[in-house]
């Protein structure tokens, strides 16, 4: 991040302890939400990686193109879904928002012979469009109020899918619900904070 390596660190860990728990989220629940866990595993995992500062690992400039292929992968699995809204719109809107990211930080894009990294302490920018990244600036911003709210005493939705006893939603903007809700809130609240950051450096 612009901000020193120590920011970078910090997103790092947060992100790679948010992908954690969702991938142990994995093991359990029903298969659309096992699939959801999966996901948003991956995205905190590929944020983590993007995070890591530069002047300790700085990636090759294949790895942008790998990190555009995996989200891009992500995103036309996330298509279908999407359509039905929900928390499967989300995962759609962060998928594509990693593949801009990765191209926006490519070599051949920001002119920095690899040093694009979101978790760089340098000034170098990188190559996003401003009004694009301003539109994702603002859903994030949404997203991250949205989230926070879910966790505050006495909010309570009922489920996206319209079913079962109303209670505190994991998600942002919707989705179904595991054993430790809050938990899923607080990790995926952790990283839209943590894409709204990385969004500030382009």
């Amino acid at each position: 991040m612009h901000g020193g390596a120590g920011t970078g660190w910090l997103l790092m860990v947060l992100c790679a302890v948010s992908g954690a728990y969702c991938l142990l989220r994995t093991r359990t629940g029903t298969p659309h939400e096992r699939r959801d866990a999966r996901s948003e595993a991956l995205m905190g995992f590929g944020m983590a990686a993007m995070a890591v500062p530069a002047a300790v690992l700085s990636p090759p400039g294949w790895a942008w193109a790998v990190y555009a292929v995996l989200f891009g992968t992500a995103a036309l699995r996330a298509l279908r879904p999407a359509l039905r809204g929900g928390h499967h719109l989300h995962h759609l809107v962060g998928s594509l928002a990693m593949v801009y990211m990765a191209v926006a930080m490519a070599p051949a894009v920001t002119g920095s012979g690899g040093s694009g990294h979101a978790g760089h302490g340098t000034t170098a920018g990188a190559g996003g469009v401003p009004l694009l990244t301003g539109v994702l600036l603002v859903y994030y911003a949404f997203y991250v109020l949205g989230s926070a709210g879910r966790l505050l005493p006495g909010s309570a939705v009922t489920p996206a899918d319209g079913t079962g006893a109303a209670g505190r939603g994991p998600g942002g903007f919707g989705g179904g619900t595991d054993g430790r809700p809050e938990l899923a809130t607080a990790c995926r609240l952790t990283m839209g904070i943590g894409m709204f950051a990385m969004l500030l450096t382009l």
